[in-house]
């Protein structure tokens, strides 16, 4: 431990797997309070254990406002501010656009992005009343510039995180909150588990890396420690790509490795 967020409070969305749950672990080793939300209590209950006092949790959708809003005030009446932020809730999927479920697409977006928004709203609120500024951090994707086939809604959705973090950095730098973006490449964690079942799948993605291997949540967590921290200070309104050099190659065309073609 250094403590270099020693006294943060942070609130992380997403928090009980995958790189939700690695920021965690990451930002309570440097110093840092943390309020938990997700929609799986189990795993939360798991974690709160591992992180204790320095941990709350609250189980929430981020595309429920009320949600959001409950998981903003337990960090405040728990630990007496929300200084920082990240934002990891988001899953995806998987269909050609002329096929695509429109409810599938509609709820893609509505968590990678609407929820994003909601929760940026909220954490932004709490940080404005406080006057003391703030860092939030979103999680986008390489997807939001780099397209691939079958995935319209994810891509779309992470397309609009991106732009979402631009906006808010500049509307809320005056307050002193800086707002960046993460776009990782693949990683290995539960929202990426499809490839274990496709093995060719995970191999086509590792070959797309000139850094040759997966990613793993920590690398993505070091990625969001910087960025809140004061190494971080004059960072605001841009996205870092944590991805091995992967969105300079090209996306693998899924479809045709899982078949085999």
């Amino acid at each position: 431990m250094t403590g270099r967020i020693e006294d943060r409070v942070a609130l992380i969305t997403g928090g009980a797997s995958g790189i939700g749950r690695e920021v965690a672990r990451r930002f309570v080793t440097e110093g840092a309070r943390v309020v938990l939300t997700d929609r799986n209590p189990e795993l939360l209950a798991e974690l709160a254990a591992e992180l204790g006092d320095a941990c709350r949790t609250e189980t929430g959708d981020v595309t429920v406002e009320v949600d959001v809003e409950r998981a903003v005030a337990r960090a405040v009446t728990d630990f007496g501010k929300l200084d920082t932020a990240v934002n990891c809730a988001g899953f995806g999927g998987f269909a050609p656009i002329a096929d695509h479920p429109v409810e599938e697409f509609r709820a893609i977006i509505d968590t990678c992005l609407t929820g994003v928004m909601i929760s940026v709203k909220h954490e932004a609120r709490a940080m404005v009343a406080s006057g003391n500024g703030g860092a939030i951090v979103n999680i986008a994707s390489i997807n939001s510039r780099v397209a691939s086939k079958g995935m319209s809604a994810y891509c779309c959705a992470k397309a609009g995180v991106e732009m979402l973090t631009k906006v808010a950095a500049m509307e809320l730098g005056p307050d002193g909150i800086r707002v960046s973006a993460i776009g990782p490449g693949f990683v290995d964690t539960p929202l990426t588990a499809f490839s274990s079942a496709i093995p060719a799948v995970r191999d086509a993605y590792i070959a797309a890396t000139p850094l040759g291997r997966a990613g793993a949540p920590d690398d993505i967590a070091a990625a969001a420690l910087f960025l809140v921290s004061d190494d971080g200070r004059w960072v605001s309104g841009d996205t870092l790509f944590v991805d091995g050099a992967s969105a300079h190659t090209g996306y693998p065309d899924l479809a045709k490795v899982a078949s085999g073609g």
